[in-house]
């Protein structure tokens, strides 16, 4: 077997769907039915995954490191909340198209000052532009409502035909609806011959450009494309809670991010997707018994994480469904455990 056609088998092994993603992806559903009093921080979950996931497209995948991801989120939050309180686009599903690309464009216009630096100055960048929207969004409150946010907005019902609830039903179905489709669009970009030239990138862009791949480009796009997705977060937001503040540019947001990562891991979709799920119910938990402290044992965690590895930590949460469906079924299934990644 030549080395082009090990390559093509294994993307192929890789784009396959396991039992265990199936299973992720069922539990998610079923938490909705069973959890009914839970909408709201389950909706919130279902937001930061996919925030998160914007932003392992680009450091996970492309290793563009941003500390100034909430800029697009912020910018798809004020898109969708400014369509609907003025009566511009008054269908959600549209309206958060419309947010997407607002924010795309922004990150197509930011990608070109991201890609002439190193870390450090990307890290620098990405800051500063989240700073500076976060600055103009308060001068000019005649239009963003400054530090009380936007005000009044009325959410229309989805598709026409479903309406937010104020126990917040609605809101995470819809917000599930979105997450999935998304992922789906974004597991087809990573596994397609896109994808490998990102991770090729990512590994070494001096021998990825000597082997012809455009270096530039196609951090331009993989940019372009998780800025749409930080976008439809941010409408998200602001579609599920009626509210647009100016803490959508925070820092804090794009820290809290980072966090996700940590956690969950970076260079795998579903790293984002788990991490959500941690952080914020660690969030919760420690918030609950130690209010003014939860911040040191979630920093404590993180210590865990990196003495023991993420991989050994949360290796059943993926795969262990896939294991026992296996035995179930009579076959013989073999755990292996990952070296740790720390």
């Amino acid at each position: 077997m030549s080395a082009s056609s090990d390559v093509g088998f294994h993307a192929q092994r890789q784009a396959r769907w396991h039992y265990g993603e199936a299973a992720f992806w069922l539990v998610v559903l079923a938490c909705g039915f069973l959890f009914p009093s839970r909408y709201l921080i389950m909706t919130d979950i279902l937001r930061l995954a996919l925030f998160a996931m914007s932003l392992d497209l680009i450091l996970g995948y492309a290793g563009i490191v941003s500390l100034g991801h909430a800029a697009f989120f912020g910018v798809g939050a004020y898109a969708a909340g400014l369509l609907a309180l003025h009566g511009i686009i008054n269908e959600p599903v549209l309206a958060l198209i419309a947010a997407g690309l607002a924010a795309m464009v922004l990150g197509f216009a930011a990608s070109f000052l991201v890609i002439r630096g190193v870390d450090l100055t990307r890290l620098m960048v990405t800051l500063g532009i989240a700073l500076l929207l976060e600055a103009l969004a308060e001068r000019f409150s005649n239009i963003t409502g400054g530090t009380d946010g936007l005000q009044g907005i009325d959410m229309q019902p989805i598709l026409g035909q479903i309406p937010f609830d104020m126990f917040g039903k609605a809101g995470f179905f819809y917000s599930l609806a979105v997450l999935f489709v998304l992922f789906l669009l974004a597991r087809r970009i990573v596994h397609s011959p896109f994808g490998l030239s990102l991770r090729a990138i990512k590994n070494n862009p001096l021998r990825a450009a000597a082997i012809g791949i455009p270096v530039n480009r196609r951090l331009i796009a993989i940019y372009t494309v998780a800025a749409f997705y930080a976008g439809i977060a941010g409408a998200l937001f602001t579609q599920t809670t009626a509210i647009a503040s100016l803490d959508v540019f925070a820092f804090e947001r794009s820290a809290d991010l980072m966090l996700v990562l940590v956690i969950g891991g970076t260079g795998y979709l579903y790293g984002g997707l788990i991490g959500a799920v941690i952080f914020r119910i660690l969030q919760e938990v420690f918030s609950t018994i130690t209010p003014q402290y939860w911040q040191f044992w979630i920093g404590l965690v993180l210590v865990v994480i990196v003495l023991v590895g993420r991989q050994r930590l949360h290796y059943g949460v993926l795969y262990l469904p896939n294991l026992l469906i296996k035995q179930i079924g009579g076959r013989k299934a073999i755990v292996t455990v990952p070296e740790s990644d720390a």
